[in-house]
């Protein structure tokens, strides 16, 4: 009986190859297969766009956005329907400078393919915001690629070693300029004191005048002293809150004479502090003479201690004061840059300096007109001490 299977008809599986006369070969393709595993690989494609940590922006030639993800949007502060159509150009409408810059950075791709480029961005919330975008033309057919890459953070950690640096370095040159200024301040100041006897009363406001001048060197000295790293310093278990209250009463004869009001707020029941209590009540009275000063007809200083995340405890002061340019913030703390006509810049160096030995940060806030918040943060014992 002959085979009938060499009769059937031949059903060749997905992809499988049929060798024909001379060798030849036939490729057979289901096209519903084809079809699915596109489908597969957009989904695949339109998951990782949408879940990236980074934002990504797709964009036609006419600079108009196509497809936006949820890290882009949140960095617009805007829905994908109020993004999407939208040229890239209207997004810096309000900012000429930044405009200019996106339209330097889309030139630049047109000529070269590719191009990676920075920009800070003030957030309607008001924090300041580090982004490096890159953009990538020609992805698809008329479409091209932005991904933006959130910086802040990498940003401000730069910034605080840059100022960690300085700080090391002045220090260094403090404590020897100090030590040789000390030395002749000593015999001028034994000097005036022999000669106080002798002084007439007619030059008696030239002696006054000597001594308070010499004293307020002796001052600077000391400022410049702390700015070099302690070599003893007795950390303990200390409560804040009552550093501060005795902070408070030192100043509060000062606070009358300018008509200044404290409102305090202390959390109860918050852990010691590992801290040296002297050192922070140094860093308290810079700020709030500094709040009280630049309130020269009165208000009112808001001081609050509060527990922070369970891990860090936060000190809070508040002026009503004339308020800090924004481009003047980040110089805070720098050597010799002082808002103040008289000022020395000393007093916050030091306090970023204790703060910083006290592994802390202090941050600033501040509205021109409306006043100035200092956030000191501070960790709890137990963290301090690991």
């Amino acid at each position: 009986m002959e085979n009938t299977a060499k009769h059937l008809p031949f059903i060749a599986s997905d992809n499988e190859k049929i060798e024909g006369k001379g060798g030849t070969s036939h490729e057979f393709t289901n096209p519903s297969l084809m079809e699915k595993e596109l489908r597969e690989s957009e989904q695949k494609f339109q998951r990782v766009f949408e879940d990236s940590m980074d934002g990504l922006i797709l964009w036609n030639d006419k600079y108009r956005i196509v497809d936006i993800n949820c890290s882009a949007m949140r960095v617009f502060g805007l829905s994908k329907d109020r993004l999407v159509g939208r040229s890239l150009l209207d997004l810096f409408s309000s900012v000429e400078e930044k405009k200019q810059e996106i339209i330097s950075h889309i030139q630049q791709v047109t000529q070269i393919g590719k191009k990676c480029s920075s920009m800070i961005i003030e957030m309607m919330d008001g924090k300041v915001k580090h982004f490096d975008y890159s953009t990538k033309s020609g992805i698809a057919d008329g479409l091209n690629l932005t991904v933006i890459i959130d910086v802040t953070e990498k940003a401000e950690m730069q910034e605080q070693l840059r100022k960690s640096d300085r700080l090391n370095i002045i220090g260094e040159l403090a404590a020897g300029i100090a030590h040789e200024i000390r030395n002749p301040m000593t015999a001028l100041k034994g000097f005036i004191q022999l000669l106080e006897s002798s002084i007439k009363a007619q030059h008696s406001m030239y002696y006054d005048v000597i001594t308070s001048e010499l004293a307020r060197i002796d001052s600077i000295i000391n400022e410049f002293l702390i700015l070099a790293k302690p070599q003893e310093i007795r950390f303990q278990e200390k409560d804040i809150c009552q550093i501060m209250r005795e902070t408070v009463d030192l100043l509060s004869a000062q606070a009358v004479l300018y008509n200044v009001q404290f409102d305090t707020y202390y959390e109860a029941k918050l852990p010691l502090l590992y801290c040296e209590p002297n050192q922070l009540k140094k860093v308290f009275i810079n700020l709030i003479k500094n709040a009280i000063e630049v309130m020269p007809s009165g208000g009112k200083i808001n001081i609050a201690i509060n527990s922070l995340e369970e891990q860090y405890i936060q000190i809070s002061i508040k002026d009503e004061g004339f308020g800090i340019p924004k481009d003047k913030i980040k110089k805070l703390g720098e050597p010799f840059y002082t808002t103040k006509e008289k000022g020395t810049g000393l007093g916050l160096m030091v306090s970023y300096r204790i703060i910083e030995e006290h592994k802390g940060s202090i941050k600033v806030e501040s509205e021109e007109g409306i006043g100035t918040r200092f956030r000191i943060t501070l960790p709890f014992s137990h963290i301090a001490k690991s």
